[in-house]
């Protein structure tokens, strides 16, 4: 077998499923420093920065553990700019939603993350039947309706009702993304892909800058300590480290699998959001979580059987 022909070497179940944990945890914490930095800086200068800022982590080491020595060949390009076109759909719809929708409340959108991939996966992949899963999904969409509708005149976010869709949509374009890397991380390693297609998503956004633009105009020294905390977070735990650990936990056991861990996310965003940005914890929340976490149990249990 040639250099290039290489295959590359899948993670154990376990060290996948301890990858996946880590991902979900800090992205729970990243739906809060979001919040936080939207207050300093635009969606699409929060998007940039934590690009910038995560592959000067991730170049370096990915140079230090490949020297560089990736098997790419010419039909890579056009796989990695559509998932970097996933990359930009995943961040910066996330971050337009949170405009209009309260952390904690995105955070349990957010949740329903595993029965939108289990879904897809199904009808792009054909791993599951999707009679298998349909049930579950519908329920978890309830659950995001409920978040997203019920007493939405009472949530802080301007327009709670857009604010969840911006979050599902977001959703969708993270399971495409999702799907679409498991192939390609057949030939190249996940920190191969990660900062590819981190790198695409930035040179796409960056005309971008002129139309939405804050610190650009205010200057640096208007951002707040807080502003500059939290972006740090997102660059350093939700990009750097948390994207890479999700990938290297797919490469291990798949997509539909792997999407069960953001089960997680609600979880610590909620608590998170409690305890940072002072958010309610209210019985809509609570209701919205359950029917969420109990559609995707649904789907876990229909994938597995």
């Amino acid at each position: 077998m040639s250099s290039e022909e290489k295959s590359i070497t899948v993670p154990s179940d376990s060290v996948a499923y301890a990858a996946l944990i880590t991902a979900s945890v800090v992205w729970g914490g990243s739906v809060v420093a979001q919040k936080v930095a939207l207050g300093a800086f635009s969606a699409v200068e929060v998007s940039v920065f934590r690009g910038l800022g995560a592959l000067g982590i991730l170049i370096p080491f990915w140079w230090w553990q490949e020297q560089g020595k990736t098997p790419w060949v010419a039909r890579d390009l056009g796989v990695l700019t559509i998932l970097g076109l996933g990359v930009v759909g995943n961040h910066l719809l996330i971050l337009y939603g949170l405009y209009y929708i309260d952390a904690g409340a995105a955070g349990v959108i957010i949740g329903a993350s595993p029965a939108i991939t289990a879904a897809l996966s199904s009808l792009i992949l054909k791993d599951v039947p999707f009679s298998r899963v349909w049930v579950g999904c519908a329920v978890s969409f309830i659950g995001v309706a409920f978040v997203s509708g019920v007493n939405a005149s009472e949530a802080s976010g301007q327009s709670p009702l857009l604010g969840g869709l911006f979050v599902v949509l977001a959703l969708v374009s993270w399971a495409l993304y999702t799907i679409g890397s498991r192939r390609v991380m057949e030939r190249l390693s996940p920190l191969t892909v990660n900062w590819t297609t981190l790198f695409i998503s930035i040179l796409i956004q960056i005309p971008l800058l002129w139309t939405d633009h804050k610190v650009l105009s205010a200057g640096f020294a208007s951002v707040p300590s807080s502003g500059w905390m939290a972006l740090v977070y997102v660059i350093v735990f939700a990009t750097a480290l948390g994207q890479q650990a999700w990938l290297y936990g797919v490469s291990g056991i798949g997509p539909s699998r792997a999407g069960v861990f953001t089960n997680l996310i609600p979880v610590s965003s909620l608590l998170l959001s409690l305890v940072i940005l002072g958010e309610s914890f209210d019985v809509v929340k609570l209701i919205g979580i359950v029917l969420v976490l109990s559609g995707v149990w649904l789907v876990t249990r229909a994938s597995s059987s």
